[in-house]
């Protein structure tokens, strides 16, 4: 028999914004507050771990798969250690024909990484490629933490580089 994870807890500072999403929605309908929740968790602890889904879980009182599939489903979640910053690179069609491969090949040479890995001192993971990220008419695009930069050059994504802490 397998053990069970260690139980983990959700900070206080966790459970009040899960409190906020909560509150978003209808009484009974906790589970609309699950992205939300998963957010704040990763931000906090900058990857999701099987026993802080857990924890989410239990605060919702929602079942833990619930919770698992959420996270498994959007690839905004980590399920492993990454870096600080979380960059992607759109290489479908719109930013393939004005660049943004270019982008991504400047990138994983510029940070000596390839795509799914992170640097060694844990300041930049490079996500998969996506296949979209719906800004097509500023292509060619990356996100970084969540922020779009688009129209790129090679000169601006050094600038967005050395802008990291």
């Amino acid at each position: 028999m397998q053990e069970s994870p260690a139980v983990q807890e959700l900070s206080a500072h966790v459970c009040a914004e899960i409190d906020g999403w909560v509150a978003r929605f209808p009484p009974g309908r906790q589970r609309s507050a699950v992205i939300g929740a998963l957010h704040a968790v990763q931000h906090d602890n900058g990857y999701l771990t099987q026993a802080l889904m857990e924890a989410v879980a239990r605060y919702l009182g929602l079942p833990a798969i619930q919770v698992f599939e959420v996270a498994s489903f959007y690839s905004m979640f980590e399920s492993s250690p990454v870096g600080r910053h979380s960059i992607s690179v759109c290489t479908n069609i719109s930013c393939m024909l004005c660049g943004g491969e270019q982008i991504l090949a400047h990138l994983e040479k510029r940070l000596g990484i390839s795509v799914g890995e992170s640097t060694p001192d844990g300041r930049i993971y490079l996500k998969k490629e996506e296949e979209c990220l719906a800004a097509c008419t500023g292509a060619p695009m990356m996100m970084v933490d969540h922020r779009f930069h688009e129209n790129l050059t090679l000169a601006r994504v050094d600038e967005i580089l050395d802008s990291l802490e």
